[in-house]
């Protein structure tokens, strides 16, 4: 007899051949794969070998009883049905005990070969159903935590990289997720399997003619060759476009990992599609607010004999908000003004108050104040017309010729001299600006001829995971060598000391005397 594809695997277990036979003949013409066992310990063996959909057992069993078979075979299989078949316990204290210890059902003989196929057919169909619903159940949870993972994710590759990894997780198998950058750059993100490190690769996808909303359709292999797909298998892809001016994206999976209609793959689907709109707009939004603050910053260096000038500024790459740094290098009366400060908070707010100090800060410098007596007046701005705010700031005179250097802070972080190997760093313990409190003096000293001076804000330093006495003695490693080109040195100084993903924005000034 022809057995149909995906049938069922039904494990009889008898000691009696004869009735082993006949049950195992029943079940075949029934159409299910048929394995036999003659006792416990065999019944055992097979089922952790072998694959069994469910087990036809005796009662009465040479080595142990059926009853106790059954317990174990749900201790190792809790999904797998047992029917209990028995010439003897007939009454109804041994038919509630076998149910009572994990038994689906319960035949007593003489059993028709219809009586027995329809109860293989009914505990197959409650368990199917059941598997179903506690696989839809165990891939929704995996869904959410994906889901949880993408809107989370501080960039674009960073979302397909989590997005992969869900969809590898949820469906247990290879998977790849294909979408468009907010500069229309191609990507796909793979991931081999559940446990392996998504990667990223540029792929390229015709989508002529893609309607708006989720659209699945089953492909060759080969169409999607961006990672090692089972063999024997076609793929299943789900495309999903939320706008017109925006480009699809495309999740492929296995197609021997899809249910009907494909629910949670669609779901799936949906939810990276929103989480690539919202990634797009926030991309969109923090290429406008890096671009309003640095038009707020200095748009080129003054050149000075005797000088060399660098600067570096990098906002935060998680906030779409403006944030308070700043610096300043201008020529006045033969004099380099530098500065470098820090207003708190990351908002408009911030970046507006940070071009407010900036602007003062040049205006008293104009009429000539020193360092110290600068500081006085911003501070005195602040406390009158905005009096809820806070920044740090360090100011400072240098004369080209000379080297000399006078320097006044407003509890920013200490300037850092590197000369000749050897690093120094020049501390003035100051109140903030916005803080009533008296001022300490200014203070004065050379910059020697082939030394570099570096300013610089607390996002190049401070770690979650370290102190800022830590992030110094490193800054003070990095800094002990500069390099001839000093925008290379300052280029070095975000590689070495900025994390990845920088939290909180970043400025370096520095200047080196010839």
């Amino acid at each position: 007899m022809t057995v149909e594809a995906g049938a069922a695997t039904v494990l009889v277990v008898d000691d009696s051949s004869p009735k082993r036979y006949l049950l195992v003949s029943w079940l075949t013409r029934a159409g299910f794969v048929t394995i036999e066992a003659e006792n416990g310990a065999e019944a055992l063996d097979r089922v952790r070998k072998d694959r069994v959909d469910l087990v036809v057992l005796d009662v009465r069993l040479p080595d142990m009883s059926g009853f106790e078979v059954c317990e174990l075979i749900k201790e190792a299989r809790p999904s797998t049905p047992v029917i209990h078949v028995s010439a003897h316990a007939v009454d109804v204290v041994d038919r509630a005990q076998g149910l009572t210890r994990g038994a689906d059902a319960y035949l007593a003989e003489p059993i028709e070969p219809e009586e027995l196929v329809a109860t293989a057919h009914a505990v197959l169909r409650y368990y199917q159903a059941r598997q179903r619903a506690e696989l839809l159940a165990e891939r929704l949870a995996a869904l959410a935590d994906a889901t949880v993972q993408m809107h989370a994710a501080s960039n674009f590759v960073r979302l397909l990289e989590a997005a992969a990894a869900g969809a590898a997780r949820i469906f247990k198998s290879p998977a790849a997720v294909v979408a468009e950058t907010f500069d229309g750059d191609c990507l796909a993100g793979v991931a081999a399997g559940p446990e392996a490190a998504p990667v990223i690769v540029p792929w390229t996808v015709d989508d002529t003619g893609l309607p708006l909303g989720t659209r699945v359709r089953v492909d060759e292999p080969g169409a999607w060759d961006v990672t090692a797909w089972p063999a024997d298998d076609t793929v299943t892809v789900a495309a999903a476009r939320l706008r017109e001016d925006r480009a699809p994206l495309y999740v492929v999976v296995p197609t021997a990992t899809q249910t009907v209609r494909t629910p949670v793959l669609v779901q799936l689907a949906q939810a990276i599609a929103s989480a690539v709109e919202a990634q797009r707009s926030f991309d969109q939004e923090h290429r406008i607010a890096v671009t309003l603050q640095r038009s707020l910053l200095p748009r080129r260096l003054p050149e000075i004999a005797g000088l060399d000038l660098a600067v570096r500024y990098e906002p935060a790459s998680a906030q779409t908000e403006v944030g308070g740094d700043f610096y300043e290098l201008v020529m006045l009366d033969g004099h380099l003004l530098m500065a470098i400060g820090d207003v708190a908070g990351h908002s408009l707010h911030a970046a507006t108050v940070m071009a407010e100090l900036r602007h003062a800060v040049r205006a008293y410098a104009v009429e000539g104040h020193p360092p110290g007596v600068i500081l006085d007046r911003v501070n005195e701005l602040m406390r009158t017309l905005l009096p809820t705010e806070l920044a740090t700031i360090c100011l400072l005179l240098l004369d080209p010729g000379s080297g000399l250097i006078r320097l006044a802070s407003a509890g920013h972080l200490p300037a850092l001299i590197s000369n000749d190997g050897r690093v120094e760093f020049v501390q003035q313990s100051a109140p903030l600006l916005g803080v009533r409190a008296p001022r300490p003096p200014d203070l004065e000293f050379v910059l020697p001829a082939g030394a570099t001076l570096v300013l610089y804000t607390d996002g190049l330093i401070e770690r979650r995971d370290a102190t800022i006495d830590e992030g110094m003695a490193a800054l003070g490693a990095v800094a002990s060598r500069v390099d001839d080109d000093l925008d290379r040195f300052c280029e070095r100084l975000l590689v070495e000391l900025a994390p990845p993903e920088i939290h909180d924005d970043v400025a370096v000034v520095a200047v080196r005397r010839r």
